[in-house]
């Protein structure tokens, strides 16, 4: 009797790097596939990023708006996760290396990485300014604008405090509308020690409107919006440096520095800086080169999809859909390659239209197959489709109810908060009860010693013109004593509780 071996065929091993917009749904996409799937990528969690800056105004929590990439095998049996930064590519031995010395091997590869803050050179912005594309940005926007309020609420107000944002797209205008709702509504009840009207919000913009990709007639209804709710517009603005005070900022010639304490960056997008050693052909902004089907420019079984790849034929705007579109079709031209099935069509984006708002009951919107909406209309087709887009129960649950608490509840305040620093007190500090719901500047509160100074002195020499009557002024003592403690001593503020 011959002896017989059973050989089992390994299934191809698809890559996915990213777990973003494009890279769940090229893996979803497989499901069904005859194909094993490895889906990597830096975090163990995806960010959902069109709401990154709710969380970085209090008003949704970080776990709103991440969903753990593990949880993707609950519906999906041939996917696996792995942690880590890929550092470099072989495309030639179809082999990744990741940091701390993992190796993977790979038939067919999807990048889908996604992109980061782009500064364009400027001097101090990538030090000093806040990016917002990850969910640890989002917080330590967040952390530091509480931190600057809760500063500023015992150390007064000496000078104006302000917020920049820099860049009038989508994010840059919705950032900047929510930390004005956050100022007008909410701070005038948690904040009563501080004068809303030294509390700016300054978006900075280079061209002459903001929200540039859409009609001129909703730019205009975002600008009318966004001045409803007192943001300072600098429009037609170039920043030229950002500092850790502020930022300097040119128009018509002319420079000025704005005085900040925080500002946060939403103008521009670029690749990672660690694509270039992944030996791939990049483009503008450092992006992946692609062709019709998406498929990495010179490479057969390399794909890029989303913010991180570029058609020079036909630029993609930067969008979801492009991403979970792109993604299904990468998705289909594997497929169909592994069964010996021909090519799908070239790949063809169907723009579903776009939106975005600027506060309560505020947006703007342009949906294919409807009229343009702006208002209220466009703001609840903008909180439904974002809600449902979340890519887990749990999170659509919890982002609704937190929404729902910041729009309907408007008596609330309940700002979703962190950790801040410890205050120091740059100057002796009295807090006192009953008082005027003020703080008092430091020469105020020297006009206010001497004049208590000054009733005190006629008080000392009477004893001496009464000699016998020793004791009427210990009787008066404790009146006298309490006039002298309701006046802040010089250098002093004050800080009451009630009005």
């Amino acid at each position: 009797m011959s002896d017989s071996v059973a050989t089992v065929k390994k299934r191809p091993h698809v890559v996915v790097v990213g777990g973003g917009f494009g890279g769940i749904a090229a893996v979803r996409k497989l499901k069904r596939a005859d194909v094993d799937v490895t889906l990597i990528d830096r975090h163990t969690y995806n960010t959902f990023q069109p709401l990154l800056y709710q969380v970085a105004t209090a008003s949704l929590n970080p776990g709103d708006i991440t969903w753990f990439l593990r949880a993707i095998r609950a519906n999906q049996s041939n996917v696996r996760f792995i942690k880590g930064n890929v550092v470099s590519m072989d495309h030639e031995a179809k082999s990744l290396r990741l940091e701390g010395g993992v190796d993977v091997t790979y038939d067919y590869l999807v990048i889908a990485v996604g992109v980061t803050a782009n500064f364009f050179g400027i001097p101090g912005a990538a030090e000093y300014s806040m990016p917002l594309y990850r969910r640890s940005q989002a917080l330590a926007v967040r952390d530091k604008m509480f931190a600057n309020l809760e500063e500023a609420a015992v150390n007064g107000q000496d000078r104006d405090l302000r917020i920049v944002v820099v860049g009038g797209g989508a994010t840059g205008v919705e950032t900047a509308g929510a930390f004005a709702e956050l100022r007008n509504n909410d701070m005038p009840t948690t904040y009563p020690e501080l004068d809303t009207k030294r509390v700016h919000i300054t978006l900075v913009e280079m061209l002459p409107h903001v929200l540039a990709p859409f009609h001129p007639k909703l730019r205009d209804y975002a600008k009318k919006s966004l001045e409803k709710r007192d943001v300072e517009l600098r429009l037609e603005t170039a920043v030229k440096e950002v500092r850790p005070d502020g930022v300097l900022v040119e128009n018509g010639g002319e420079q000025q520095f704005l005085p900040a304490g925080m500002v946060v960056w939403a103008s521009g997008i670029t690749a990672h800086s660690t694509v270039r050693d992944w030996s791939l052909p990049q483009g503008r902004g450092g992006r992946v080169e692609t062709d019709e089907h998406l498929r990495v420019k010179g490479m057969q079984d390399v794909f890029a999809i989303g913010d991180v790849s570029v058609s020079p034929d036909e630029p993609l705007p930067q969008l979801a859909q492009p991403a979970l579109q792109g993604g299904k079709h990468v998705a289909d031209v594997i497929r169909r390659q592994v069964a010996g099935k021909s090519a799908p069509k070239p790949f063809k984006y169907k723009d579903k239209g776009t939106m975005a708002t600027i506060g309560r009951s505020s947006a703007v919107a342009e949906i294919k197959h409807l009229p343009r909406l702006t208002g209220f209309p466009a703001w609840i087709i903008w909180v439904g489709l974002h809600v449902a887009t979340l890519l887990g129960n749990r999170n659509r649950f919890a982002t609704m109810t937190n929404l729902t608490a910041k729009y309907l509840f408007q008596k609330s305040h309940n700002a979703i908060v962190g950790e801040t620093p410890p205050v120091v007190a740059l100057k002796p500090v009295v807090v006192e009860a009953r008082s005027p719901l003020r703080i008092e500047s430091k020469s105020s509160a020297k006009k206010a010693a001497a004049k208590a100074t000054a009733k005190k002195a006629p008080a000392k020499k009477a004893p001496a013109k009464k000699a016998p009557a020793k004791k009427a002024p210990a009787e008066k003592a404790p009146a006298q004593q309490a006039s002298a403690d309701e006046a802040p001593a010089a250098g002093e503020t004050t800080l009451p509780f009630d009005k």
